[in-house]
């Protein structure tokens, strides 16, 4: 009996060790200036243990992992315009070039849908979304849909149901909606086709609530949340309030559009004060939201009612130079920031209760540090 309690005791040891081995948490940050992906461990606490980087292209920006986690996909925002296929070791988090395809333009945000096989993009100069397939070896197709929109889509999202699809655009101030045909992958127009939006905010990021039940949407050119409900029958969003991320006693202004074309001989006019709000990221538990802004460096939390969707103004937290991307881990607790002018990346642990963002360390990054993505094994 002895023997077998101890055979027992070594088997269950060690069964729990390999379990603990495979619950890993990894962090990857494109470095636009580099072409280069870093990666990193998440420990637990909060800490960051750094890996290898691995070589993408110049300016490597966009990420976005597949649901089955077994690859990341990084957008090369320069001619010819690419998509990287890196698979993901769930046991180092270390990154192995597969392959690169062709996208239809260059592209700030891409998205990989729930079934894993297609790739969705948005084009802010090409004013377009496209769609890619993605085979089950992470090999991706040349696009097999390009649908010219509006002026500066920046952004492209796809519901929690895998059939609604909407694409903010920053010059025009709407949201186009689509629907998704997951046998297909084909996207048509849903009725109707987009939401106007005050003129001048400059629709850019947008995130689901985790119930599906609300959109939340970041206006670049004046640093505001808007909440949007989800009308889940028909995949059409509503507009139900916004909040700003700001302080009230900010001193920043409203902005105008980037890199749009302005009439000819016309002098760049001062960015140094205007408000250029970046991305934005809801907790796992639906209660708080943060927002990033770049000229004052800074992050805005909020509180989400679940009932409405509303937002409430909690605090400003200073973070990294002219933060782009940031990621909350899926557990909640801890927040990764970039920064395109820092050479460090923050660590943030998350309040439960409040919201509040605790700074724990800053860990060196790449140049042009600009999305981050986080994969937890469990």
């Amino acid at each position: 009996m002895h023997v077998s309690a101890l055979v027992t005791g070594i088997v269950v040891s060690a069964v729990m060790t390999v379990g603990a081995a495979q619950a890993a948490t990894f962090v990857y940050v494109s470095n636009a200036e580099d072409g280069t992906i870093g990666m990193y461990t998440l420990g637990s606490d909060g800490t960051l243990q750094p890996g290898p980087r691995v070589d993408a292209g110049k300016p490597v920006m966009p990420l976005s992992v597949s649901p089955d986690k077994r690859f990341l996909f990084a957008a090369i925002r320069s001619k010819p315009f690419t998509v990287m296929t890196y698979s993901i070791d769930r046991g180092a988090g270390a990154l192995k070039q597969l392959s690169t395809a062709p996208l239809a333009d260059s592209f700030p945000y891409i998205q990989v849908d729930q079934t894993g096989r297609y790739l969705l993009g948005a084009s802010y100069g090409g004013n377009l979304v496209s769609v890619n397939m993605i085979g089950k070896d992470g090999k991706v197709s040349e696009p097999i849909q390009v649908i010219p929109t509006a002026r500066n889509a920046h952004s492209i999202i796809i519901d929690r149901t895998n059939r609604y699809v909407f694409v903010p655009h920053l010059g025009t101030d709407q949201i186009f909606q689509f629907r998704l045909d997951a046998k297909t992958g084909k996207l048509t127009a849903n009725t109707p086709p987009l939401v106007q939006l005050k003129a001048m905010t400059g629709p850019r990021h947008i995130v689901m609530s985790p119930d599906n039940k609300f959109a939340f949407l970041l206006n670049e050119l004046v640093a505001t949340v808007t909440t949007l409900s989800l009308d889940a029958a028909t995949g059409l969003l509503t507009e139900v309030a916004s909040a700003s991320a700001l302080p009230t006693d900010t001193k920043l202004v409203p902005g105008a559009p980037r890199g749009a074309v302005g009439a000819p001989g016309q002098a760049p006019r001062d960015t140094s004060n205007d408000i250029w709000a970046s991305d934005l990221h809801v907790t796992p538990d639906g209660k708080f939201l943060y927002a990033a802004e770049r000229t004052s460096s800074s992050i805005g939390a909020f509180s989400v009612d679940g009932a409405t969707g509303k937002l409430t103004y909690l605090s400003s937290t200073p973070t990294e130079k002219q933060p782009r991307g940031f990621r909350i881990d899926p557990k909640g607790r801890h927040m990764v920031v970039s920064g395109e002018k820092s050479d460090t990346i923050s660590v943030y642990e998350i309040d439960r209760g409040t919201g509040a963002l605790k700074p724990l360390q800053k860990y060196p990054t790449g140049r042009g540090s600009n999305w981050v993505e986080i994969v937890a094994f469990d």
